[in-house]
């Protein structure tokens, strides 16, 4: 018997929803209503600095407004931060994790003293500076509790799990993997004890999300996302990457757009079926 589709929203609650956030969230509902599945919201809080409870109670009511329901209890990533914490160990135990004690300004400048550095999808690559410390450099750098993240060494990761990984995309068709294109990739940040990307793939695999609607920005993050799947012994849900809503000006909607909030939206008088209707859904529910 095959298994039952389960979709999720995931916002951070940084501020308010905005109209991508709605689409996202009908997208993944809708999908699940259509082929009687199951819909879970997750709200991704394991930036204490960023995320507050207030935040996250305006998504409730946000996506109440809109007429989704989801299944209890929700699952709050700050409540669960030792599964990432055994996620992180198994990786670091199997050698496939090391510490990096740069800072932003040190990587920087490793960059301009090499002249030039690879380039993957989001800028110049991490230059391995730490990857490169002797054993007893790295024990002194540890014992003097200088902080530091934990990265991927993707030679090892790559070299556990071979080079053939890809994923199915409902929009892209089938993917391979090209974790390259990020390298060296914090997996453990240093000021929270995770990170998004390995927070995401477990938390997913708990959930038994089979199908993952989100937008096209994170796309590229599906490369690291597939190889940790692979090395946590991880099921690799399909993927639905939209494109994502921009503003008058062709601009990506941001928190920061406070007139195309979901809030402000409501206070103005629109109604939850117009914006459904605007956003290619009908209003049945």
């Amino acid at each position: 018997m095959p298994h039952p589709l389960v979709t999720r929203f995931a916002p951070s609650p940084t501020g308010l929803l905005h109209k991508g956030h709605a689409y996202s969230a009908l997208a993944a509902h809708e999908l699940a209503r259509r082929r009687g599945g199951r819909f879970l919201l997750r709200i991704e809080d394991i930036d204490p600095t960023r995320c507050t409870r207030e935040n996250a109670e305006n998504i409730f009511e946000d996506l109440a407004w809109l007429g989704l329901t989801w299944e209890e209890p929700v699952r709050f990533q700050s409540e669960h931060l030792a599964d990432y914490d055994d996620a992180a160990a198994d990786l670091r135990a199997r050698g496939l994790l090391y510490p990096c004690f740069c800072t932003r300004v040190e990587i920087q400048r490793e960059i301009e003293r090499a002249g030039r550095a690879p380039h993957g999808s989001e800028g110049p690559l991490y230059p391995g500076t730490c990857r490169r410390l002797t054993g007893s450099e790295r024990e002194a750098r540890l014992s003097s509790g200088t902080p530091y993240a934990m990265r991927l060494d993707l030679g090892a990761a790559l070299a556990a799990t071979g080079s053939g990984l890809f994923w199915d995309d409902v929009k892209h068709g089938r993917i391979a993997a090209r974790p390259e294109r990020l390298g060296d990739a914090v997996i453990v940040r240093k000021d929270i004890g995770t990170s998004y990307h390995l927070a995401v793939v477990v938390d997913d695999a708990l959930q038994g999300v089979t199908e993952i609607v989100r937008g096209e920005d994170l796309l590229e993050a599906t490369h690291l996302h597939r190889v940790l799947q692979e090395l946590l012994g991880l099921p690799v849900p399909v993927y639905h990457h939209h494109p994502l809503l921009t503003d008058e000006a062709g601009r990506r909607l941001a928190k920061r757009d406070r007139s195309a909030t979901l809030r402000s939206l409501r206070e103005a008088g629109t109604s939850p079926a117009e914006l459904r209707r605007e956003l290619g859904f009908d209003d049945g529910g």
